[in-house]
């Protein structure tokens, strides 16, 4: 088989047929089986020998001594646990040291990660974090910072917030950046809490109304009636933007503002922004910009060129901070000048030569109508300094660059499967940094979770499925501008293989994947009924009833 111009040679199917018995330990050489780890190990027995304790109540009493228990009874004068010690068996399997580490590390083997390859997902940008990044963080002042020290003691991660800060608010050309929210619906909510209390300054708080578009991020509409408003659509055209004309249609005195996402959730540019904001301004209300797509814009376009008055920045996504899997986020908000005074507390403020953090509001200066904290203390220490060296490593021109990279790997992606895949909005022309296809075309009986499932066989963890909502059997796939055309190239063989067999109706696609550590599972009566505590199982002439 010929290698293609990236210099990437697929695999021959013949390399995977043969009559090859199965192992009898269900190992395949390196992919190791591994069991629970109930199944491995033994409640009744732990991996450590230790003699028999004898009754902690009889510890000690008159009439006995410690050889009466063996030499390994711990007499109750000894024992430094108070009325702590267990009494009860601890329900968890007795494991050796090797035992335990070897489970662990089998099954770490089988999850996928960006260190191994690609990660498709739209609209969660999974990119690489350097390593340079991982170093800063865990220089001593940084990795050990505590939030109750002495001012005077953490200067240098004061100025490293306020030097981030800096750098987010020249980036979006905006006036003023909260850097205390943890995540991307906690930034929501802090731009929402913002315009709450900019508009009941003014004694319009009677404004209750949300708009938010389709084609925003399902987060939107959530924060929006956690904060207490009632939320309404607005349709998207039929390319994918927002309908303008609906939108001004609907502003009114009881409208608060408006939430969009830009780029929007299907990977393209909102063009009427400007005009938008106009609109909602002039109207009386605010605009809120989710910024979870800013990595597609950075250093090309700044929000508060188009009229935006607070946008959160999910560090994860633009600049590379570690992303998913219950961590520490941060989403730091940026706002315009009119929101300004309303932003939440504390922040970091150069005061002659001395980093401060103020935490109250002062009459007559910025903050003067706070509407409060979002947190305890101020941040993530870890991810500022992470997306700092990010930035400072880039440079200007850099961050711009990373922006343009990351578009043109999208487009790579649209045009070169098109002709394949049904992309919805690909005679809108090109998309910004992540690719959107549907399902549209395939056989009888075979949609997006076929072709999902059929990548993973392929080495690949599966794009986004069925979101945004606006498209049926929606696969939105964002390849970051961390990616090589040789990375690209061999994704693009494997989703165009893939999108080739469910057009044909190909059988084997329905049971994949095959090759995983698992078959295809029941995902929706998983997610009903999940199996979430360890219960030994029924004989099997029981369960077979």
């Amino acid at each position: 088989m010929s290698i293609n111009q990236s210099g990437w040679r697929p695999t021959s199917p013949e390399a995977n047929t043969g009559n090859v018995p199965a192992s009898i330990t269900g190992n395949k050489a390196l992919m190791l089986e591994e069991a629970l780890i109930f199944e491995i190990g033994d409640g009744e027995t732990t991996g450590v020998d230790f003699d028999t304790f004898g009754s902690p109540a009889n510890a000690g009493a008159q009439g006995t001594k410690d050889s009466d228990h063996g030499p390994g009874f711990l007499r109750s004068q000894e024992n430094k646990l108070g009325g702590l010690l267990r009494t009860a068996p601890i329900g968890l399997p007795g494991l050796s040291e090797p035992e335990t580490v070897r489970h662990y590390t089998r099954l770490s083997r089988q999850n996928y990660g960006i260190d191994l390859g690609f990660f498709p997902l739209g609209s969660c940008t999974m990119k690489h974090n350097p390593r340079l990044n991982e170093k800063m963080a865990r220089l001593p002042g940084f990795s050990d910072v505590h939030p109750l020290q002495p001012v005077d003691t953490v200067q240098g991660a004061l100025e490293v917030i306020h030097q981030l800060a800096h750098w987010l608010v020249t980036l979006t050309g905006m006036t003023s950046v909260a850097m205390s929210p943890k995540a991307g619906a906690h930034g929501e909510l802090c731009g929402i809490l913002a315009i709450r209390a900019a508009l009941e300054a003014k004694g319009e708080g009677a404004r209750k109304i949300i708009l938010v578009p389709e084609s925003a991020h399902g987060t939107n509409p959530a924060t929006a009636a956690f904060a207490g408003y009632s939320v309404e659509d607005i349709p998207a055209t039929a390319e994918g933007r927002v309908d303008t004309a609906a939108l001004k249609a609907r502003l009114g005195p009881d409208v608060a503002g408006v939430m969009i996402t830009n780029p929007n959730t299907c990977g393209l540019f909102e063009r009427d922004m400007r005009e938008i904001s106009d609109a909602v301004h002039a109207a009386g209300g605010f605009v809120y910009c989710d910024g979870a797509n800013f990595n597609a814009i950075v250093g090309r376009v700044r929000p508060g060129d188009l009229g935006i008055d607070a946008m959160h920045i999910n560090l994860h996504k633009t600049f590379s901070t570690p992303h998913g899997g219950g961590g520490p986020g941060s989403g730091p908000v940026v706002f315009s000048e009119a929101l300004t005074p309303y932003a939440p507390l504390p922040f970091v403020e150069n005061q002659d030569g001395q980093f401060v953090l103020v935490e109250e509001e002062t009459a007559g200066e910025h903050h003067a109508g706070s509407f409060g904290r979002m947190v305890a203390f101020h941040g993530q220490m870890g991810m500022f300094t992470r997306a700092l060296t990010y930035i400072l490593s880039h440079g200007a021109d850099g961050l711009r660059q990373v922006s343009e990279d990351a578009v043109l790997n999208a487009n790579y992606i649209l045009r070169s499967l098109d002709d394949t895949l049904d992309a919805p909005f690909g005679p809108s022309g090109p998309c910004m940094h992540e690719a959107l296809f549907s399902d549209s075309g395939l056989a009888a009986g075979f949609s997006t979770i076929d072709i999902a499932k059929g990548l993973i066989d392929e080495g690949f963890h599966p794009m986004t499925m069925y979101f945004p909502l606006v498209v049926h059997g929606a696969m939105l796939v964002e390849p970051t501008e961390t990616e090589s055309k040789a990375a690209l190239d061999q994704f693009i063989a494997a989703l165009r293989s893939v999108a080739e067999r469910a057009k044909a109706g190909d059988p084997s696609l329905k049971t994949a994947p095959h090759f995983a550590p698992r078959a295809r599972l029941d995902e929706t009566l998983a997610a009903r009924k999940p199996v979430l505590v360890w219960k030994d199982p029924a004989p099997l002439a029981q369960a077979a009833e």
